[in-house]
């Protein structure tokens, strides 16, 4: 009996766990150079592998959400914030998704969570400013509009053009807060 079996197998199999791997660092290039249909079509080669993993989930509901497939992007940036619930870049994308989807109050639900995990950030402040205005509730959306111009008073450049203040745009409140001078 031969103990040559090496030679059934000329090369060998790589574990699912490097596959993955590369298969992320594939689509993280290609989304960095805007080629967002490639990083699409390399995690979703990746099937099941890309669902067990929170980076390859976000990669893959990030590309779907910039490709303005709002509703396709959800449950992958859903299951990746299952997997990784305190990454706030996941917890914005989930928001923008679910804006972009008419689902206002899961939208103001993620970014809450995305605060929760880290106030510093100017952004998530922003746009729940944006989405507490849409919802009609001014106070918070005044509120969260601060708080986002006391962190980084270059947001007050976009508010002018932001359609989403549209709702609270004659309070005198949001006046004030949107004419002060940094």
């Amino acid at each position: 009996m031969s103990s040559c079996n090496s030679s059934l197998a000329p090369f060998p199999v790589k574990p699912n766990r490097l596959l993955l791997s590369r298969a992320i660092e594939e689509a993280e290039g290609y989304t960095e150079l805007g080629m967002l249909e490639h990083a699409l079509r390399t995690l979703q080669r990746r099937g099941s592998l890309v669902h067990a993993n929170g980076r390859a989930c976000y990669l893959l509901g990030e590309a779907l959400c910039e490709l303005a497939r709002y509703e396709e992007a959800l449950p992958p940036l859903e299951r990746s914030a299952d997997l990784i619930p305190d990454d706030i870049h996941v917890l914005l994308a989930l928001g923008w998704c679910y804006k972009r989807t008419g689902q206002l109050a899961k939208a103001i639900e993620a970014l809450e969570r995305a605060v929760h995990v880290d106030p510093s950030e100017a952004v998530l402040h922003y746009n729940l400013a944006c989405y507490w205005s849409l919802a009609r509730n001014r106070g918070l959306a005044i509120r969260y509009l601060s708080r986002a111009l006391e962190i980084d008073a270059n947001f007050r450049d976009m508010i002018a053009d932001e359609p989403d203040f549209n709702p609270i745009r004659q309070d005198p409140a949001f006046i004030a807060l949107a004419s002060a001078i940094a």
